[in-house]
This record gives C-alpha cells, structure tokens and sequence, in this order.
C-alpha cells in the first residue's frame, strides 16, 4: 500500500525553522505496528497519523508516535495536522476562520485555521488545565551548581523558581538573562547529588524577560537529565506549565494576557510560539496556543503488508 506524508515546520514563517513533524492524513488502514515502523522510519521528534470520523465534518482521529513510542498528547503535531489538512484541500474551509477537532489519546482538542486569500496562516488549539504548583525548590545555588552558570543570574526579584505540573512535572527557573538561558550546560552528576531529584521534575524550563527579538515576550529553553547537552528540545508541551507558572505571581493580576515565546535561535530551529491565558484564579486555567507552519516535504510511502 503506498500512503502520502508531509513534512511541515511547526511555529515559524520560515523554512528549515521551528520543530519538524511528518503527518500522514490518510492513514485509516494503518496498524499500530505500521504506525510504530513508519515512525522510526521518518526518525522525527513526531509523526502524526489522522483518520477522518464518519458523518463529522473536521473530526479526526489523531495518533502521534516518536521513532521509540505512541505520544498520548502533543501540541506541535496539532498544529502541524491542521495546516498540512488545510494545505491539501482536506480540510472544509470556511470563511477566515475554521474549527476542527483531532482525537488525542487523551480527548478532543479544538483548534482554530485562520486563512488569508484561502491559505492557511495560522492554527491556535486551546487546552484548559488544572496546573499545581509547588513553592519548594533548590536553592539558587544549587540551581547555579548543575546549571553550569553563575547564581547572581537566577532571578530572583519579579520571578522564583516553582515547580508546577498540568501532568508534567517541570522546575521552571527564571533567569536575567538571554545570554544565561542561552549558554546554560545542565550537569547530571551535580544535579544527581542535589536536592532537585526531590522535586520529582527530569525536565528544567528556563525562562527569561530578556529577548533578542522585539517580537518575543519570553525565551524559553528545556534542558534536564534526559535532555542532551546539545539538544534545544521542542516546547509546546511545556506551555501549559509556563501559564500556570506565570499565572502563580500576586502581580499577575486576572484577565486575559497574550505572549509570544520563543525557543532556540537561528542555529538551532527558532520557534516563536503565541500563548494566550485567560488567569481567573482559579483551579482550572483555560490557554490557547498558536503559531504558522511551513511545508517543506511530501512524498508517498510504499508500506509492506506485515500480516
């Protein structure tokens, strides 16, 4: 059986930029062992395999797998799905602004297709999220000690460090500096001999005020454990817990806030991610993600029959 596939560039107007995700929009008859091998085939973070719902217009099925295992949530590939669907007329568009709904293994999630002269331009997906947040953290020391950087650069006057979780526990560390977030070498062996294992988080999420880009809020970067020294991960999954972070300071006062984060730089993918929130100081917190995407690839996949 052959089957098409296409490779979009998620949060970036550019080619070659963001976060790489292959999706497949006709992938009713795949098994979960094709999905698994098609996946470590493309050797991408994300591939996404749609099934379009029976008698539901922009309803569909939504499988996600990285080369090693089936992903239950992600927010890249929805984005990704959306304009590739757009892009291949398999998608109802209507006037300037279509909703479509993806299947998760964790439930529906609701994304929006902006168009300009019929295009898609822009997707934003909204979550709603019941975030905790917890006070106890390292010392800026500690931090500074397996963060390989100076702790005078943790900030300490508008923001602390917090861990928060929306089902992903992360230390969200706020930083000065750009440059500090930037040059950040995280070191496992200092870190295994800290308190921070305490904390239950594998994944640290530096953020910082400072940006080089008028257009950007927040530059954010993961690095942990399980991380590479080198790697500057993808970061949609973390937004959640960004908002919730933000969210969890007396001077955020309630209403509807909008950022744009960006991740990495020109080196290494830059995305630029939009976060809306809508901060009621409440037990649940209701945000919309969004960003554009670029095709760069397509082509057919010729699968075995593995029965």
């Amino acid at each position: 059986m052959n089957y098409n596939y296409y490779i979009a560039d998620v949060f970036t107007k550019q080619a070659f930029g963001g976060a790489q995700v292959a999706v497949l929009p006709d992938s009713e008859t795949l098994t979960q062992q094709q999905m698994q091998l098609i996946a470590r085939e493309l050797n991408l973070s994300e591939t996404v395999f749609l099934s379009k719902t029976a008698d539901k217009t922009n309803h569909f099925r939504m499988r996600i797998f990285s080369p090693l295992a089936e992903i239950d949530f992600a927010g890249h590939p929805i984005v990704a799905a959306a304009y590739v669907l757009a892009s291949c007329d398999k998608l109802t568009l209507e006037d300037e602004h279509t909703t479509v709904v993806f299947e998760q293994n964790t439930g529906e999630i609701q994304a929006s297709v902006s168009t300009e002269n019929g295009k898609p331009h822009f997707v934003q997906f909204t979550r709603s999220v019941s975030p905790t947040v917890d006070y106890f953290a390292p010392t800026e020391a500690e931090l500074a000690s397996f963060l390989g950087i100076d702790a005078a650069y943790i900030d300490t006057k508008k923001y602390t460090t917090r861990l928060v979780s929306c089902g992903v526990p992360y230390l969200v560390v706020p930083m000065y500096y750009y440059d500090t977030l930037r040059e950040v070498k995280f070191n496992p062996a200092v870190w295994s001999q800290s308190i921070a294992p305490q904390t239950a988080a594998q994944e640290f999420l530096l953020v910082s005020r400072k940006t080089p880009s008028q257009e950007s809020d927040f530059a954010v970067r993961l690095v942990g454990p399980n991380i590479g020294l080198h790697e500057d991960p993808p970061i949609g999954s973390a937004m959640p817990a960004l908002a919730a972070y933000l969210c969890s300071f007396s001077h955020m006062q309630t209403g509807t806030y909008t950022f744009a984060v960006e991740r990495g730089d020109e080196n290494v993918r830059r995305s630029v991610l939009n976060l809306e929130m809508d901060h009621k100081g409440e037990d649940t917190l209701t945000l919309r993600v969004g960003g554009e995407a670029v095709m760069v690839a397509e082509g057919v996949l010729h699968i075995p029959d593995l029965t």
